[in-house]
């Protein structure tokens, strides 16, 4: 194995620190609903990019279901949804918002685990994200969900921190949340871009991606919920 295949291991390792960050921080601050939700996403990225590592030595029917289901279509929209409690302020809109997409990711885990599998079609040595329409035969409930969950993801949580990163610098506050927030719509792009280096057939650019997407997105993490000094304004948000 290549060092550009031992990346997916490396992505993994990162996410798994990422998330128990964020599950830590959740239940030192009363449990905010968006970090829980951004727990739930990350946990969503981390099995994804660990099945992706796992199909790069060996085959695994489940794996593969995994690797569709948390990196294909659940990721970005579980890390959006985080992002819109902060940008919707009325709960009502963002709980139902959660529900349905609960109602979605529930369809979708069933539509996978249905697909059927050629597992013959499988080569080691090629990786998974090229060659997984050969193996699993996508119908197009799974397709049109794949799509909605992720552009509803992207935009979610990319124009959320974009905004947010926007509403901290216009106030001229907690600018170490500005510059958290860039780094987080900046490293939810990388990932967000995986299937357009797909379909350009970029794939070792792809696994870079994905550990640049975790790197990045972490560094934001930590600079936003870092502590801030004593001479800066306080504004506190629902994650402060």
């Amino acid at each position: 194995m290549d060092f550009t295949h031992l990346l997916p291991f490396l992505s993994t390792g990162i996410t798994v620190l990422f998330t128990i960050a964020v599950f830590t921080r959740y239940f030192k601050r009363h449990r905010p609903l968006p970090l829980l939700l951004w727990g739930m996403g990350l946990a969503l990225y981390g099995i994804g990019t660990f099945a992706e590592a796992y199909l790069a030595v060996s085959w695994s029917e489940l794996m593969l279901r995994l690797w569709y289901i948390a990196g294909a279509m659940l990721t970005a929209a579980w890390l959006g949804q985080g992002t819109v409690y902060l940008i919707i302020r009325k709960p009502g809109i963002a709980h139902t918002l959660t529900a349905m997409l609960l109602i979605l990711s529930l369809i979708s885990v069933v539509a996978i685990f249905a697909a059927p599998m050629d597992a013959a079609a499988f080569r080691q040595t090629v990786p998974i994200s090229t060659q997984y329409k050969e193996i699993m035969t996508r119908n197009n409930l799974i397709i049109w969900l794949t799509i909605v969950l992720n552009i509803y993801g992207t935009i979610a949580l990319i124009g959320g921190a974009a905004w947010s990163a926007y509403l901290f610098w216009r106030k001229q506050v907690l600018p170490h949340r500005v510059i958290g927030n860039i780094f987080i719509a900046v490293g939810a792009f990388f990932p967000a871009s995986a299937g357009t280096l797909i379909k350009l057939g970029l794939v070792d650019w792809l696994y870079l991606s994905e550990l640049l997407g975790a790197a990045l997105m972490f560094v934001g993490f930590w600079l936003a919920t870092h502590a801030q000094t004593a001479d800066q304004p306080v504004w506190v948000s629902a994650t402060a």
